[in-house]
């Protein structure tokens, strides 16, 4: 009898249990409309967290994750690539990504709003998104948008038509406008623009650059890219709004962020409440490599070097005058070499040096044999290598990696070298310095210690927050009140002329009484 009550009792638990679970789900509406695939490595990680925890997840996206198999709570909106290659290459007059390594970082920034209009217009168009503007009875279709904060926001709007708070995440990290969009000022002494190559200290000409670039950004977004984007949105949905929201105000009703970044890999800067650093988000417990990869770094016994350029950077498009440098200086060490190479073959290629077309490179970073990444400087990378205490030697080519590879030199765990400064003396010597000199290993361990020491995981926190801004209906009290004020109030420029109008009042008032009283007074006359 007892044991059948303490069944019984189980039985209860077990049920209520599983109603609490399906009660806490949500509906998440996911467009993410921007076509760089090394952005997924980010969003698709939280997508596939949200639906293994239970949540119902209706994902646009140009990438399909339908053979993985996530389940009935997943729901795909396929969309086509927009192929933004063609206009950067028209736009930048440049044929290759290498060639974009002397692109300025005004050029850049001009590129990626471009892009982004381009895409967004282009996503707009798509029937399968058509059917979601156009469908009716969208009041309680979904609980949360989760958008990318990356030139896409015009895919804000489908939290407005659906009614519902939203979540954006920042694939890049701390972008400068944020500090705009979420009602704060982020000092540009020693907040720098990310697509600088510089740390927090900042010297005075390096304080005159941060400050031309970061407000040649702040004009081309208020008087050419916002407006573009808010043209966009009149374009797609003026028939079906009576106004149309602005990309500013849509802005406005974004609950929270999750920005791509923690420490130590950048500088602390003023943030809010709802700008959440959750950096690493993607790196899961290592898998076993495949075995020939497996037995290449074992046997690695004077150490092994990883060379991955990422997605878009292919080494397989070097000049043969580069790619015959590498070799000679691969050749020549004791260390084994694993390649990303983007070609089924390399002539002359070294005993010690292995290529594929595509490796595994978290799995990889955690062997314990990997002495150095030679890596572009792009986030995830760096992110990965700071996780498992592997220096690095950094190649930047464009946008924030170097700033990146900088910030990581600054904090001595790696070096830096230009893709125009590769000679054999410049990569044997660089390569010689972060495997023999043991401060790199040392302050790479330092880094990885601080980058783990969270009071919570980099995905818990990210589905804390996403589960918070549900839970509170959108969370209006972690939403700075600056938001609503203007620009001039906001840098207390009302109050500043306030202030001078009571200590100019007084002064001229005084001015005015000593000059009217010398006048009056009368001149003595001088007599003999």
């Amino acid at each position: 009898m007892q044991q059948s009550m303490v069944i019984r009792w189980c039985l209860l638990f077990l049920v209520a249990f599983q109603s609490m679970e399906v009660n806490q789900a949500a509906r998440i509406l996911a467009p993410f409309f921007f076509p760089g695939k090394s952005h997924l490595i980010m969003t698709n990680a939280i997508v596939r967290e949200l639906v293994k925890r239970g949540h119902e997840v209706t994902f646009i996206t140009a990438f399909s994750l339908a053979k993985e198999n996530l389940g009935p709570n997943y729901k795909e909106v396929l969309i086509p690539q927009y192929d933004f290659w063609p206009r950067i290459k028209e736009k930048s007059k440049k044929t290759t990504v290498l060639e974009m390594a002397d692109l300025s970082s005004l050029t850049f920034i001009a590129l990626c709003q471009d892009m982004g209009l381009h895409s967004t217009d282009f996503a707009f168009q798509q029937p399968e998104v058509q059917a979601l503007i156009q469908a009716k009875n969208k009041l309680g279709k979904y609980d949360l948008l989760l958008a990318e904060e990356f030139y896409n926001e015009g895919a804000l709007i489908l939290g407005h038509l659906y009614q519902i708070p939203i979540v954006t995440i920042s694939t890049f990290g701390y972008t400068n406008y944020l500090s705009n969009m979420f009602g704060f000022v982020a000092p540009w002494s020693f907040v720098t623009h990310m697509y600088l190559p510089y740390t927090d200290r900042l010297s005075f000409s390096e304080r005159i650059h941060n400050t031309y670039l970061c407000t040649m950004e702040v004009f081309l977004r208020r008087f050419y890219y916002l407006p573009a984007q808010d043209a966009i949105l009149r374009k797609h949905f003026s028939h079906l709004l009576d106004e149309v929201p602005t990309v500013k105000q849509l802005n406005n009703n974004v609950s929270a962020i999750l920005i791509n970044n923690f420490m130590p890999l950048d500088a602390p800067r003023p943030t809010s409440f709802n700008m959440i650093p959750v950096g690493g988000l993607h790196i899961v417990p290592p898998k076993p490599l495949p075995k020939h990869l497996q037995d290449f770094l074992d046997g690695a016994t004077h150490g092994a070097i990883y060379f991955s350029l990422g997605s878009q950077v292919r080494s397989a498009e070097f000049p043969p005058e580069k790619i015959q440098i590498l070799l000679e200086v691969f050749g020549s060490l004791k260390q084994r070499v694993l390649w990303k190479f983007e070609a089924d073959k390399l002539d002359h290629l070294p005993d010690n040096v292995m290529i594929q077309n595509w490796l595994p490179q978290a799995d990889i970073l955690a062997h314990p044999n990997v002495k150095v990444f030679i890596a572009h400087g792009g986030q995830f990378g760096i992110q990965e290598a700071v996780y498992y205490g592997v220096p690095l030697l950094g190649i930047p080519i464009y946008a924030d990696q170097h700033g990146n590879i900088h910030k990581s030199v600054a904090k001595g765990y790696a070096l830096g070298l230009s893709y125009d400064a590769i000679s054999t003396d410049t990569l044997n010597g660089s390569l010689s310095e972060l495997l023999y000199n043991p401060k790199y290993q040392t302050n790479a361990k330092r880094a990885s210690r601080i980058y783990r020491d969270r009071p919570l995981g980099a995905m818990d926190t990210a589905m804390y927050w996403i589960d918070y801004v549900i839970e509170h209906r959108g969370a209006p009290h972690i939403i700075s009140a600056s938001l609503s004020l203007s620009w001039y109030q906001l840098y207390l420029l009302d109050v500043l002329a306030v202030a001078l109008v009571i200590i100019l009042i007084p002064l001229l008032g005084l001015y005015f009484l000593c000059t009217k009283s010398s006048r009056r007074t009368p001149t003595k006359v001088k007599r003999n």
